[in-house]
């Protein structure tokens, strides 16, 4: 397992410059079809995951990753055997390191919710590099309490275990950057105009902007995720060429019988193929790819659109270690330095509305800025 993915030598400490280490948080996924039925139990145990009390969870764990376990196993050798997560985030930590380390004295560790390498393990690795500061950066430009919410109390509780002790910054959500969704329009706008030249002429297109899934009753309860989509949604289109194209917020992935959040991507596929759409779907919410992108947008909801009639099915790529999206999360990254230590957001303080009071600002007693209100009015 690779915690530390950066080149950056020791010697770099020299001069002035902060000695900083940059946390990137992920999901994680298993590396072997071995791995697949302890990641699954790693996953429905977490209680931000499978909320139902908690002498209940290890049996419905237990239950529910059995069930799902061929399956899964199925996705990952359709992908070689194992996620491709952990490769592609540690492309994206030499990347952002080499971006940062002009101005700091940097290393850029990574720290998987689900499987290694384990926050644990990676407090020890930042302890002994022993920074100055501490930048924890999630790869989730949206929260909810389900990712960057678990995975920074699973942190919490492993620098406490190992005293690390530092100074340390969180940047909770970066949703509403402007650089984030320009770089990501300039992927989607590239696929827009290759499916249109592939298409045959009047053949109406859509975009289908395919989130993760969550269940309903989550954002009921408070979870700040499907507005952060929403929002982010809507600023991605205003850097598109044409930003009424026709388009619609879907969600994928649904992983329990409770409803969740929708319309869901497949139902948006089927719609599609009934209206002769041709479609573009695009990834929000993955920064990078892996089972959800490789294989249920490429390969599933492919078939589906077959089946459905739909007249031409794209998918847009994801960010992974886009130069451009890199630079963007450069910029991130200092800006978050900049903002000092304690809780931050992309924006100044707190962005989601008062009624998100599972946002980490509000747990926090920070009011909603009256300056983010254009955010709200553009999702409303």
């Amino acid at each position: 397992m690779d915690i530390y993915a950066g080149s950056a030598p020791d010697t770099l400490a020299v001069g002035k410059r902060p000695r900083i280490a940059v946390v990137l948080f992920n999901l994680g996924g298993p590396d072997n079809q071995e791995a697949v039925k302890p990641f699954l139990l790693n996953l429905f145990t977490d209680p931000a995951i499978l909320r139902v009390p908690p002498f209940i969870r290890p049996f419905l764990a237990r239950l529910i990753a059995y069930r799902r376990v061929p399956a899964a196993r199925e996705n990952y050798r359709l992908m070689g055997g194992g996620s491709p997560l952990l490769p592609l985030t540690q492309k994206q930590a030499v990347a952002l390191e080499a971006s940062l380390t002009p101005d700091w004295d940097v290393r850029c560790f990574i720290a998987m919710r689900y499987w290694h390498p384990f926050s644990d393990a990676t407090a020890r690795a930042v302890r002994d590099w022993a920074p100055d500061e501490v930048l924890l950066l999630p790869l989730y430009p949206h929260f909810s309490t389900t990712t960057t919410g678990s995975s920074l109390s699973a942190w919490r509780e492993a620098a406490a275990r190992v005293d690390l002790v530092a100074t340390t910054t969180t940047l909770c959500c970066w949703f509403n950057d402007d650089r984030i969704a320009a770089n990501a329009a300039d992927i989607v706008q590239a696929t827009i105009d290759a499916a249109r030249a592939a298409l045959p002429p009047g053949v109406p297109l859509r975009v289908l902007f395919s989130a993760h899934g969550l269940p309903q009753t989550i954002v009921d309860r408070g979870d700040p995720y499907q507005f952060q989509i929403e929002a982010y949604v809507a600023s991605l289109r205003r850097f598109l060429r044409d930003p009424e194209i026709d388009g619609v917020v879907c969600f994928q992935s649904r992983a329990t019988p409770q409803k969740w959040l929708g319309p869901s991507t497949d139902e948006a596929v089927v719609e599609a193929g009934r209206d002769g759409c041709a479609v573009v779907v695009v990834p929000v919410a993955f920064v990078s790819d892996h089972s959800e992108t490789l294989v249920e947008l490429d390969m599933e909801y492919r078939e589906l659109a077959e089946k459905s009639g739909v007249p031409g099915y794209f998918r847009a790529p994801v960010q992974n270690d886009d130069p451009g999206f890199i630079s963007a999360l450069a910029h991130l990254a200092r800006a978050a330095r900049e903002h000092g230590a304690g809780l931050c957001s992309a924006g100044d303080g707190r962005a989601c509305p008062e009624r998100h009071s599972d946002c980490p600002f509000a747990r926090a007693g920070h009011p909603f800025s009256a300056d983010r209100a254009r955010i709200e009015t553009a999702v409303c």
